[in-house]
């Protein structure tokens, strides 16, 4: 589809969306990351299961992190309509769900309470990876996307504690405000799940979160698919196809003195993820 067809159809689809956004129904778990861990290729395969429903335009909405002033009715806006749901519920004998997925929502300090607040009772599934490697995809698809201009990985995370001072505070100060680089250049802070996870527990509940660890999906996908229906309580229906997305190639191989200090710097947020796993991560072991 051309680029102004596509934007035409979109405008279409997003007004026909918020004149029946109360007939439509809201999500019932949300992929929230972690950024380059496999989200897209979870995404894509639950997508395809009959009883679960993605958003109609995007694959994640960006609500709770960077559009939540546009509101509630706009968010619903976005999923299918309660008809829809009831035709799947009287086909398969079980409740369809809706979701979408958002590696941004992890990380963002405020999107845990939102959404906590907006959509009580909802699930979430986080992928954890190995953070040296993460770090080092997250800095080339910022660098192809544009929004990185320091070619030097290195040079990269000699930067990030300066491009991020004060990044939270003034998110938290002026919630609907973004701030690019906390968005896009965290590449060590979005690696410290532990912190995120213990942020987000209070509000959610851990009995409602599922940590994956992403070398387990890439390996073994179908066990891991498993555990995922298992806990949205979904019966296993259709055909996943489970392939890697977003694939990005590196400017630069690592220096491997580089990637020891910081396999060495996140050891102790690492060994905080083995009670939400139930066993070491993968990277560990």
């Amino acid at each position: 589809m051309k680029p102004a067809l596509k934007r035409s159809v979109h405008a279409v689809s997003r007004t026909t969306g918020r004149l029946t956004s109360g007939n439509r129904v809201l999500p019932s778990f949300l992929v929230v990351g972690a950024q380059r861990s496999g989200t897209t290729s979870l995404y894509r395969a639950l997508a395809r299961h009959p009883l679960v429903l993605k958003p109609v335009l995007h694959k994640g909405v960006h609500y709770f992190d960077v559009a939540y002033d546009r509101g509630l009715s706009w968010y619903r806006a976005h999923f299918p309509l309660r008809g829809a749901t009831l035709r799947l519920s009287r086909r398969h004998g079980h409740r369809p769900q809706a979701f979408e997925s958002a590696p941004y929502y992890l990380f963002h300090p405020l999107a845990a309470a939102r959404i906590a607040a907006d959509l009580p009772g909802v699930k979430l599934i986080v992928l954890v990876r190995d953070p040296v490697e993460r770090a080092f995809s997250a800095h080339a698809h910022e660098l192809a996307r544009g929004f990185e201009t320091e070619r030097c990985f290195a040079r990269a995370l000699e930067l990030e504690e300066e491009r991020l001072a004060g990044a939270e505070e003034s998110l938290v100060a002026s919630p609907y405000s973004t701030h690019h680089a906390h968005r896009h250049h965290a590449y060590l802070a979005r690696g410290r799940y532990s912190e995120q996870l213990a942020r987000v527990e209070p509000l959610i509940g851990r009995e409602r979160i599922l940590v994956l660890d992403s070398g387990e999906f890439f390996a073994r996908p179908e066990p891991v698919y498993d555990r995922v229906l298992r806990f949205l309580g979904l019966p296993h229906l259709g055909d996943p196809v489970f392939d890697r997305h977003n694939a990005r190639p590196r400017p630069a191989p690592m220096p491997p003195s580089l990637r020891r200090e910081l396999a060495a710097r996140f050891e102790g947020s690492d060994a905080l993820l083995a009670p939400w796993l139930g066993a070491e991560p993968s990277w560990r072991s």
